[in-house]
């Protein structure tokens, strides 16, 4: 893929003139990885700031007893760095990455992407605004696995995340979300007899979006 292309799909670049996008890209390469591969573990350290261009990334922690605790899913052109603030050289990673299908990334030198761009009034503020959104989704997370039950954190997934719902085996789902696949069947059909969603052929509609949404609004 052309570094130029990378760089024009993520929302985030959008706001950069002609010498902009050519001073990013000559800072800037894209990598591409295979289904199953992992591209960081927790604790690991680098000084590139990745953006994921195509493909699928889940983003996991592991207890001490070794399971996976799943947190979120990368969709494409959305930032994959976990950025705690933007005075160190360094980006820590807080977690681990899989990628779930064959992906493409995009990789630029962090130290030289602070000085060249950060000091860029809108550019600035757009990178915060992702910085924002990322922690939105850490917000989602503490919803689901400590205030949500198991009704909300199912509600939760057919209103954001459907057709990966769709895509998964409902055993897949159980793990994601923490439950047990009994308690998942028995939540699908109760959201099934009050109208939020329909099933047919073991695939979920939905069929009252705000129905299902004040479910895990609590409203």
């Amino acid at each position: 893929m052309d570094i130029k292309e990378a760089i024009h799909g993520i929302k985030l670049f959008n706001c950069l003139n002609n010498f902009e996008l050519e001073l990013l890209a000559s800072i800037s390469h894209t990598v591409k990885y295979d289904a199953s591969s992992v591209l960081f573990y927790e604790s690991d350290s680098t000084d590139k700031l990745l953006f994921l261009v195509s493909g699928l990334l889940k983003v996991y922690k592991i207890d001490k007893f070794d399971n996976e605790i799943f947190l979120y899913y990368i969709y494409p052109n959305s930032m994959i760095s976990e950025l705690s603030n933007l005075t160190d050289s360094k980006i820590f990673c807080f977690s681990n990455s899989e990628f779930l299908k064959e992906s493409v990334i995009l990789s630029i030198d962090f130290k030289k992407f602070k000085e060249q761009f950060l000091t860029k009034n809108e550019i600035s503020l757009r990178f915060m605004d992702e910085l924002i959104y990322k922690n939105q989704q850490l917000q989602c997370i503490v919803n689901r696995e400590l205030v949500f039950d198991a009704t909300s954190k199912v509600a939760f997934m057919l209103s954001n995340d459907l057709e990966m719902f769709n895509e998964l085996k409902r055993s897949e789902v159980s793990v994601l979300l923490h439950i047990q696949p009994e308690t998942l069947l028995r939540v699908l059909k109760r959201l099934t007899r009050n109208g939020a969603i329909a099933i047919e052929k073991g695939e979920v509609s939905i069929v009252d979006r705000e129905k299902l949404k004040n479910i895990y609004l609590g409203v």
